[in-house]
C-alpha cells in the first residue's frame, strides 16, 4: 500500500499541478477532489484550515487509494503532521518555515514542501531536507520573475510557487524553473462550491493540465533548438 518518497515525489513533478484544496466543509472537499480527479489530476492537498479536514483526508485516502497522491497543507506544526500521516496523507506542505515539523515528515519517510519566501528561507529549508520549497507567498513578490531570479543562484532547489498561479501564470512560472505549481481559488473557489457546480472544477482542472503540457512543450521545442544552436 502506498507509494515510497521518491514515487510521490517523481508524481508530483509529473502532474505538475497540486491543486490546494480549501472548502467550507469535509464533503465539500470529497467531492471537489472527485471533481478534479474526473479532469485528469492526480494529486491534491486538503488544508488543515477545512473543518474536518483530517476526516476528509481518511475518506480520500479510503476512497482513491493509490489513484491519487493525498497531500495536507497548512500544516503548522509536527504534531499536526503526524495526524495527517496516519489518516493517509502521502506529503506535507506547510505556509512557512518551522524545521520540525520538516524533522517531523523525514522521520516517517515523507515528502514535506515547507513555505519559504526570501532567499535566505528556501537555503534554510533546504539544507533542513525539504524535498521541494514552496514559495509563499509568490504572486505578490513578482510571480514567475521571482522564481526566475530565485534558480538563478539557487538552480539546485526545486520549487514550488503558490500564490498568484492562474491559467494565464502558470506555463509562466514552469517556464521560470518551478518544477510544478500549486493552485488555490484560481482553480477551486468558495463561490462554485457554494452553488453545487462542482463539474466546474473538473473543466478547470482539464484546462490547467492543458497549460502545462503546452509550456512543457514549448521549454523542450527551445532546449531542442538550443542544443542545435550550439
Amino acid at each position: 500500500m502506498g507509494m515510497d518518497k521518491q514515487q510521490v515525489l517523481a508524481f508530483i513533478k509529473d502532474v505538475g499541478i497540486v491543486p490546494v484544496i480549501r472548502t467550507p466543509s469535509a464533503e465539500s472537499a470529497v467531492r471537489t477532489i472527485e471533481a478534479i480527479y474526473a479532469g485528469g489530476i492526480r494529486a491534491a492537498e486538503i488544508t488543515m484550515t477545512v473543518p474536518g479536514a483530517v476526516k476528509a483526508l481518511e475518506k480520500v485516502a479510503d476512497q482513491f487509494g493509490d489513484k491519487i497522491v493525498l497531500g495536507a497543507g497548512t500544516v503548522l506544526d509536527p504534531e499536526t503532521a503526524r495526524i495527517c500521516m496516519l489518516a493517509g496523507a502521502e506529503f506535507f506542505v506547510t505556509p512557512c518555515l518551522k524545521l520540525s515539523t520538516i524533522e517531523m515528515a523525514r522521520r516517517y519517510g515523507k515528502v514535506i514542501i515547507p513555505g519559504a519566501l526570501t532567499p535566505t528561507e528556501v537555503l534554510t529549508a533546504w539544507e533542513a531536507g525539504a524535498d521541494i520549497v514552496k514559495v509563499f507567498p509568490c504572486g505578490n513578490v513578482g510571480g514567475p520573475a521571482y522564481i526566475k531570479a530565485l534558480k538563478a543562484p539557487l538552480p539546485q532547489i526545486e520549487l514550488i510557487p503558490t500564490g498568484g498561479v492562474n491559467l494565464q501564470t502558470a506555463g509562466e512560472f514552469l517556464k521560470a524553473g518551478a518544477c510544478a505549481v500549486a493552485v488555490g481559488a484560481e482553480l477551486v473557489d468558495a463561490k462554485t462550491i457554494k452553488e453545487g457546480k462542482y463539474e466546474v472544477f473538473e473543466q478547470r482542472a482539464r484546462q490547467f493540465l492543458e497549460v502545462i503540457a503546452r509550456a512543457r512543450e514549448e521549454m523542450k521545442a527551445a532546449r531542442e533548438e538550443a542544443k542545435a544552436a550550439k
